[in-house]
């Protein structure tokens, strides 16, 4: 079963707080780090140089920030639900952002979740644990696209 989750986050600290409150969830994710948006699409549709067989495998839930440097959360989410192979990747927007506009936005581009980031430590991990225990457990994910030949 897919249990990687790849984190979109700018924030050092907050990228640090993250990986270890997922790391303290009962069966820890598998998790992978994109710094911006850009590198995040890289990561999403294989453009990254890694070379291999054609794209990376797809996360079974994408953490997004939304104010992020090149590309942002936004313009993530339309790209990510414009394309096929992504459009129904588990995307949850995990932001400081407390605007409505930045809700309703999130949303109507094809979020699957709006979560505040919690500023305390211990707050994060009951977060984490929820997110983790929703997204990776309980849910039932969409099957794989068939490839037509």
């Amino acid at each position: 079963m897919n249990r990687l989750v790849l984190l979109v986050e700018d924030s050092l600290t907050d990228e640090k707080l993250a990986l270890r409150a997922f790391a303290r969830c009962p069966d820890p994710p598998e998790m992978a780090v994109a710094r911006d948006g850009a590198q995040a699409l890289e990561r999403l549709f294989g453009t990254d140089g890694a070379g291999g067989d054609g794209p990376p495998p797809l996360p079974a839930l994408v953490l997004l920030d939304l104010k992020l440097p090149r590309i942002d959360g936004l313009e993530v989410i339309r790209r990510v639900r414009a394309d096929a192979r992504t459009r129904l990747v588990p995307i949850v927007v995990l932001t400081a952002s407390r605007q409505e506009e930045d809700v309703l936005r999130s949303y109507a581009l094809g979020a699957s979740a709006y979560v505040r980031k919690p500023v305390d430590y211990g707050e994060f991990v009951e977060a984490a644990n929820a997110i983790s225990a929703f997204w990776l457990r309980l849910n039932e994910p969409p099957p794989a696209p068939r490839s037509t030949p």
